[in-house]
C-alpha cells in the first residue's frame, strides 16, 4: 500500500481484498481490484494530485456494484470513454467523432 494513503484508505484498501479474495478471486487480481477502487475513492474525494476525468465524473465503485466490470453486458454495456479508450488502444481511425454506437460498431460489440 502507498504512503500516501490514510489509515481509513489502508482499512478500506484491506476489507476490499479480502471481500475480493473471499469471492474465489485471485490474490493478484484481488490487490489490483482493491487498489484501483481506493484510488478511485481517494480522486473523488480529491485526496489525490490527479485523477482521470472518468473517475470524477463516474459513479463511485461502491454505487456501481460491478455493473460494467470486465466483458460483461450490464445495462448499457461499457461507458462510451471505456470503449473510447479501447478504440484508442485498437487504433480505430475517426474514433474522436463517433457516437457510443459507432464506436460501438467499429470494435464489433
Amino acid at each position: 500500500m502507498p504512503q500516501a494513503w490514510s489509515k481509513k484508505r489502508e482499512r478500506q484498501y484491506e476489507h476490499v481484498k479480502d471481500s475480493a479474495e473471499d469471492r474465489g478471486v485471485g490474490p493478484e487480481r484481488a490487490k489490483e481490484i482493491a487498489a484501483r477502487t481506493v484510488n478511485k475513492n481517494r480522486a473523488q474525494a480529491g485526496e489525490s494530485r490527479e485523477a482521470s476525468k472518468t473517475s470524477l465524473d463516474d459513479k463511485s465503485p461502491q454505487q456501481r456494484g460491478g455493473e460494467r466490470s470486465g466483458n460483461r453486458k450490464g445495462p448499457g454495456g461499457p461507458t462510451k470513454d471505456q470503449l473510447y479508450n479501447e478504440a484508442k488502444k485498437r487504433n480505430i481511425d475517426g474514433r474522436s467523432t463517433m457516437t457510443k454506437r459507432e464506436l460501438e460498431r467499429a470494435l464489433g460489440r
